[in-house]
């Protein structure tokens, strides 16, 4: 697995069906002092308090919280994009919500969240798409890769629903493809 000497300011992370529990692995296997800021793009119920923040922060060796509009992207802390908002990166690290319209079925849409990324952080944006059961996050994923930005993409044959990383890999070829805890190994050799 090669580490790539560019240094990053942001990690995105997106995923649909069966990404929790892949999220939850990543989160309680990284190193605690890891030093990026991390945001999590996931499809949840939109009017459901699932508890997702408290399952995550259970494993989590790192603080998963919910932001607000405007928090500040910190080092070593992952921000879980709200039920039912858009999310997104901000050129000032700050992050903004949105109820506009649902995009590809979803709100939150891993589309937004990684374009934003993409154009706020350029090529120090790392983004990574996991197991999921639309194509959400595909185009997203293409906007890092053409801001030169880093993306890894599950490997499909890792995954509970593979349609997510298959749609990315049809528009891009991505600069690794990875297993869970391989990302895990990637994430953990990454310096601030």
């Amino acid at each position: 697995m090669e580490i790539p000497e560019q240094k990053f300011k942001v990690v995105v992370i997106g995923g649909s069906a069966g990404s929790f529990s892949v999220v939850s692995k990543i989160l309680s296997q990284l190193n605690p002092e890891f030093p990026l800021p991390i945001v999590l793009c996931l499809h949840r119920l939109k009017h459901v308090r699932s508890g997702l923040v408290e399952g995550l922060n259970m494993k989590s060796k790192i603080p998963v919280i919910e932001p607000y509009d405007k928090d500040r992207l910190k080092p070593g802390v992952a921000m879980l994009a709200p039920s039912n908002y858009h999310l997104f990166v901000e050129f000032d690290s700050t992050i903004s919500l949105s109820t506009e319209e649902v995009n590809n079925h979803s709100r939150p849409s891993i589309d937004y969240a990684f374009s934003s990324a993409a154009y706020s952080f350029r090529e120090k944006a790392l983004g990574i798409i996991l197991t999921g059961a639309n194509k959400d996050g595909a185009k997203g994923m293409k906007c890092i890769h053409e801001k030169k930005g880093y993306t890894i993409i599950q490997d499909p044959s890792s995954c509970d629903v593979d349609a997510m990383p298959r749609a990315a890999l049809k528009l891009f070829t991505p600069n690794q493809i990875l297993k869970p805890m391989e990302i895990v190994s990637f994430l953990n050799q990454l310096q601030g």
